[in-house]
């Protein structure tokens, strides 16, 4: 806390240029809320290895099918992840790195 008040115009000015407008940071709250349920980080973390099909999830997580369709819908909802059909079988992945490296950012901070 700062003994006297005195505001730093100069910093002020050079902060506020870098702030996005109210709209980016309530998108980037929700995107950040995709991230707060801990069944659908272990699914990133799986599909972070490797592509994989619902049966292959389900096995894994010993969870069924209805509760990964379900977070699979919303991390497609919110292009976390992507599916690509394959006969009657749909394989799943991230969208991109950006995901993978958040997911990895994000458990190297909470193991340090």
């Amino acid at each position: 806390m700062c003994e006297i008040y005195d505001a730093h115009e100069d910093v002020i000015s050079r902060v506020k240029e870098r702030m996005v407008d109210e709209d980016q940071y309530s998108e980037l709250a929700e995107f950040f809320k995709i991230f707060g349920n801990p069944t659908r980080l272990k699914i990133l973390s799986l599909l972070a290895v490797e592509d994989l099909c619902v049966c292959d999830i389900c096995d894994t997580l010993n969870l069924n099918q209805t509760t990964v369709s379900n977070q699979l819908r919303i991390l497609r909802a919110n292009n976390i992840v992507k599916y690509q059909k394959e006969g009657k079988m749909a394989r799943y992945s991230l969208t991109d790195l950006h995901i993978e490296m958040i997911y990895k950012i994000g458990l190297e901070h909470i193991l340090e």
